[in-house]
C-alpha cells in the first residue's frame, strides 16, 4: 500500500522498468530524478554531502551514509548462513557467494568463473598482459595493486611485519608467517599424493610438479623445459655467448683473493671463504642461539628442536 499516488506511480516503474529521466552528457536513464541529480554530480564532480566526522565529502546521499558506517560501527546487513555483519548490501552479496559457490562474472577467453567482477578483471590480464601498475623508482610494472605495494617495499625498505617472538621483521606477511613455522615445527601444506608436508605453499607447488611432471619454465635459446625457475636461469648461462660457462668450457673465473683458489661460481668462492678464512657464522638457530656457517647445517639442526618437541 502506498499513501499517495505519486509513490505508487514511482514504484510501478520497478515493474514497467520505464526510466524517463535521462543524463545529458552520456544518455545514461533512470527511473526517479533524484537518482539522476545524483549522477550527474558524477559528472561536474560536486560533492554535496559532507561527512562531519572526517570531512570527507561524496556526490550522493546514499554514498555519505555509507560511509558514516565506518565511525559508528554499524553493520546492518547479516548473513543468514554464519551470522556475519557486514556494513554494506553488496558486501552480504558477494559474501553469500561463498555459501552458494555463484562465480557469475565468466572470462571470454577461458571460461574461468569469478565470484566478484574484480577476479575477473585481474584475471584477464593475463590474457592481454596489461600491467597498469608502474614503479615510480624503477618503472617496473605488475598487474596488481598489492604486487606494486611489495615491490614498492624493494625500494623503500619498509618492513611492516615483524615477529613477536624474536622482533625481527618482514616485507611481506607471508614471508613473516613462513618464518614463525621455523619455531613451532608447523608444515599445514600437505601433498595429497604422497602426504608428505610443507611449511610454505610455494615449495608445496614445486613438489607436486615431481608428480604431474609439469616444467612451465622453458629455455627461450633451445626449448628444454623445467620445473624450477632457478634451474631454467642456470640452464640459460650455457647459452650466454658473451661469457662461456663452466658447463661448456670447465673454466674457473673466480678466484679467492686470500688463497688464490679458484671457482667455477661465485656462490661457491663465498662459501669458501666463510669456512676456510673469516670463520663467520651466519646462520642462527633461533631456537637455541647456535650460529653455523652453512645454512645446510642450520637446516640439519632445526630437526633437533622438531624432534624434541
Amino acid at each position: 500500500m502506498f499513501t499517495c499516488p505519486s509513490t505508487l506511480k514511482i514504484h510501478m516503474r520497478s515493474h514497467t522498468g520505464e526510466k524517463p529521466y535521462a543524463c545529458v552528457t552520456c544518455d545514461r536513464r533512470f527511473s526517479q530524478v533524484g537518482a539522476l541529480h545524483s549522477h550527474v554530480w558524477t559528472h561536474t564532480g560536486e560533492k554535496p554531502h559532507l561527512c562531519e566526522k572526517c570531512g570527507k565529502q561524496f556526490s550522493r546521499p546514499g554514498d555519505l551514509k555509507e560511509h558514516q558506517r565506518i565511525h559508528s560501527g554499524e553493520k546492518l546487513y547479516q548473513c543468514k548462513e554464519c551470522s556475519k555483519h557486514f556494513r554494506k548490501s553488496i558486501q552480504l552479496r558477494r559474501h553469500m557467494r561463498t555459501h552458494t559457490g555463484e562465480k557469475p562474472h565468466q572470462c571470454k577467453e577461458c571460461s574461468k568463473q569469478f565470484s566478484v567482477v574484480g577476479g575477473l578483471i585481474r584475471h584477464m590480464r593475463t590474457h592481454t598482459g596489461a600491467r597498469p601498475y608502474f614503479c615510480e623508482y624503477c618503472n617496473e610494472s605488475f598487474s596488481q595493486s598489492p604486487h606494486l605495494k611489495r615491490h614498492m617495499r624493494t625500494h623503500t625498505g619498509e618492513k611492516p611485519y615483524t615477529c613477536e617472538a624474536c622482533y625481527k621483521q618482514f616485507r611481506q606477511l607471508g614471508t613473516l608467517k613462513a618464518h614463525m613455522r621455523t619455531d613451532t615445527g608447523e608444515k599445514p601444506y600437505k601433498c595429497d599424493e604422497c602426504n608428505k608436508q610443507f611449511s610454505k605453499p610455494d615449495t608445496l607447488k614445486i613438489h607436486i610438479r615431481t608428480h604431474k611432471g609439469e616444467k612451465p619454465y622453458d629455455c627461450k635459446e633451445c626449448g628444454k623445459r623445467f620445473s624450477q625457475l632457478a634451474g631454467m636461469k642456470t640452464h640459460t648461462l650455457t647459452h650466454n655467448q658473451k661469457r662461456p660457462t663452466v658447463f661448456q668450457t670447465g673454466e674457473k673465473p673466480y678466484s679467492c683473493t686470500k688463497c688464490g683458489k679458484r671457482f667455477s661460481q661465485p656462490g661457491h668462492m663465498k662459501a669458501h671463504i666463510t669456512l676456510a678464512h673469516t670463520g663467520d657464522k651466519p646462520y642462527r638457530c633461533e631456537k637455541c642461539n647456535r650460529c653455523f656457517r652453512q645454512s645446510s647445517n642450520l637446516s640439519y639442526h632445526m630437526r633437533t628442536h622438531i624432534e624434541e618437541s
